[in-house]
């Protein structure tokens, strides 16, 4: 009767031995993987040369053209590109939900085919931010005119919105 409860830690000790061999064969495996170099991903440049001039307090969004949506469409995974697109809509929209209720008088303005934004502060002084040097594709900054435009984190606008403009 002993050597039968004696059979199953053995049988135990084979089958533990079996699986970390298998893991670390599988680990081996994947440590290779990062040697293959995958190009790192960049934003295409866009079609258009011309500056959109900011001159009043504003939420500036930005998107890319049709033809740098192409080209990003066709460098990205279908199924990446595709959840991407839906994030930045409802991120969007979310965000022009609550610059409207929060902020009315902030003037919301859409760059789609500008590849320069180019902000005028009461000072006299410009910013120009060339949006080929962002590789996020789509995005929005706030101005106020005395401080310089910031990049917003669209899923946290209410808390960005309530530090830049009161301070």
């Amino acid at each position: 009767m002993k050597k039968k409860y004696s059979v199953i830690p053995a049988c135990c000790f084979i089958v533990i031995v079996l699986i970390q061999s298998a893991c670390i064969s599988h680990h081996d495996k994947t440590k290779a993987a990062p040697n293959e170099s995958r190009p790192a991903y960049k934003k295409p440049i866009s079609n258009y040369q011309d500056s959109l001039q900011v001159d009043i307090p504003a939420a500036v969004f930005y998107h890319p053209d049709s033809l740098q949506l192409l080209s990003i469409k066709a460098i990205t995974d279908s199924n990446v590109y595709d959840g991407t697109m839906h994030e930045f809509f409802f991120q969007m929209r979310n965000a022009r939900i609550v610059i409207k209720k929060n902020m009315p008088a902030l003037r919301i303005i859409e760059a789609k085919h500008f590849r320069y934004l180019v902000f005028h502060k009461r000072d006299g002084s410009k910013e120009v931010i060339d949006l080929d040097t962002r590789n996020d594709a789509y995005g929005l900054f706030i101005f106020n005119q005395k401080k310089s435009p910031l990049l917003v984190d669209m899923t946290n606008i209410e808390t960005e919105l309530g530090f830049y403009f009161t301070k």
